[in-house]
């Protein structure tokens, strides 16, 4: 791999660069949770539909996950400045698009532009990292400290738009994007460099297109038969969607250059690593959005005060981000990896015994307890499948480990969040397709009322409950496929270098 450096940057200049990058980078991430509790408030300025409630959610997510690869593989290929210049000017465009959407399916629309610019955004940034740190020490250390960064933006993500709606509404959960996009454009000339990498083939169109329509088409399909149930139309989308994923993974084993190289799954750790990215993330989001319509649809508390319910639970994981690389050089990745999902599905279990009269401590209790396997997840999955792989292998790795980060994002709020509409819609009065549609319907009467609100809590219970149990059968299924020699042994500081320097480079 070729790099074009200018000539070797000052300490202040890495450093003060570091810090422009992560603006992007905190909003990429706190964009994939920051209307968890800010749906209540677009759901009675918008009125949209179950389904369309869910797409506003996780359609960002999916178009994130769908096109960080790909567009990975562009930064490669015409410089990955300029694209992340790019990607930031759209993503500013899509976030004043949609504080001033009126209608919910003009958010989505805006919704999804912001997540094709977020896409350009992550790998973009971290390949930057690169020519700012070519010393693979402090590489490692500023990638440290991005990944925590990253984390941290999905921590308090909730915690910010709750706060934001306490005074002001519900567009400023976009508009806050706008100052952080303004200053990168100011500062990211002065301070960044291009980079570019050869040898990275030519981008597959087909698979980009397979691979995207093949997520949306699947989601599309299990959103409809949650939400409207079983008829043709969402059967058949949904099918549609199964084949052409179908087609993209057989794409990939033929082509020289795949989007995703398959064949990286053949080893367990990794597997196991790239799964632990994806599940976690899955039942944090879900868990979020629901306890966030929980506590204000169900139990009337204001968003601001839903917020503050949720500090113990992000410094819990924020905090567990920071310290888990120390303890995993003791304990080692493979009991990491069982004791996070194993604290998840404790953590999300402590939901069940929530009421539609009370649950506050129990939400608390839940959100501490799952932080801890959360921030283990976010700490250790992608060092954990970088080191599983060769390292010339390592950006492969490591570009699948961050796919498999927004994807789960996404996934978690379509199936789980899926889940429970499908609940509530079959325990519910039958006079809307969610509880806050019912809430607004004129002369609700209070049996109607209670109903409605039992139903949702029903419906958290079944999600919460299946994420649990996915959680506890993942960390069985760690503690016996991983061995625990090659797992607990740490890598050697030459080897970790090197792949901390071909993450950054091709990721």
């Amino acid at each position: 791999m070729t790099r074009q450096r200018a000539h070797t940057p000052s300490e202040l200049r890495s450093w003060l660069g570091l810090l422009v990058i992560l603006g992007p980078v905190l909003l990429v991430s706190m964009d994939g949770s920051i209307l968890f509790l800010a749906m209540p408030r677009i759901s009675q300025a918008l009125s949209p539909t179950a389904d369309q409630a869910l797409w506003i959610l996780d359609v960002y997510g999916f178009a994130v996950g769908s096109l960080l690869i790909a567009f990975g593989s562009l930064g490669d290929r015409y410089g990955r400045l300029k694209l992340l210049m790019a990607g930031a000017t759209v993503f500013g465009i899509g976030s004043a698009g949609a504080a001033f959407a009126p209608s919910p399916e003009l958010l989505v629309a805006w919704r999804a532009l912001m997540g094709v610019a977020g896409a350009t955004l992550l790998p973009s940034a971290l390949a930057v990292l690169s020519e700012l740190f070519p010393d693979p020490r402090r590489r490692a250390r500023a990638i440290g400290i991005f990944a925590a960064a990253f984390a941290a933006g999905f921590a308090v993500g909730p915690i910010a738009g709750g706060a934001l709606l306490g005074q002001f509404w519900w567009g400023s959960v976009f508009l806050v994007n706008l100052p952080v996009i303004a200053l990168f454009l100011l500062f990211a000339p002065v301070l960044l460099r291009e980079v570019r990498a050869g040898g990275t083939g030519r981008v597959d169109l087909l698979s980009v297109a397979a691979s995207a329509g093949g997520l949306l088409l699947t989601i599309y399909g299990v959103k409809h038969l949650a939400a409207d149930g079983f008829s043709t139309l969402p059967v058949v989308t949904g099918l549609l969607g199964l084949a052409v994923l179908t087609f993209f993974v057989l794409r990939q084993r033929r082509l020289e250059h795949p989007l995703i190289d398959f064949s990286l799954f053949r080893d367990r750790t990794f597997t196991v690593a790239i799964v632990t990215g994806l599940l976690p993330l899955a039942a944090w989001s879900a868990a979020a959005y629901l306890s966030g319509v929980y506590l204000q649809s169900v139990l009337g508390l204001s968003v601001l005060h839903a917020a503050l319910l949720a500090l113990p639970g992000a410094a819990v994981l924020t905090l567990t981000c920071i310290v888990t690389p120390a303890f995993v050089d003791r304990i080692g990745k493979r009991t990491a990896l069982v004791v996070c999902h194993f604290t998840v599905a404790g953590g999300l279990l402590l939901l069940l015994p929530v009421t539609v009269d009370g649950g506050i401590g129990w939400y608390v209790a839940s959100t501490v307890i799952a932080g801890v396997g959360y921030g283990i997840s976010f700490s250790v999955v992608a060092d954990t499948a970088v080191g599983a792989v060769p390292a010339e292998r390592a950006g492969s790795a490591g570009a699948i480990a961050e796919t498999g980060n927004e994807i789960g994002n996404a996934l978690g709020i379509a199936v789980l969040g899926s889940l429970a509409a499908l609940v509530f819609r079959l325990q519910g009065p039958d006079l809307a397709p969610t509880l806050d549609e019912t809430l607004q319907l004129p002369d609700l009467v209070p049996a109607a009322l209670q109903e409605a609100k039992g139903a949702f809590v029903t419906g958290l219970h079944a999600a919460v409950a299946v994420a649990a149990a996915l959680h506890a059968a993942l960390g069985a299924a760690a503690l016996r496929l991983l061995p625990g020699a090659t797992a607990e042994e740490p890598e050697h500081e030459e080897t970790a270098e090197v792949a901390s320097a071909q993450l950054a480079g091709r990721a």
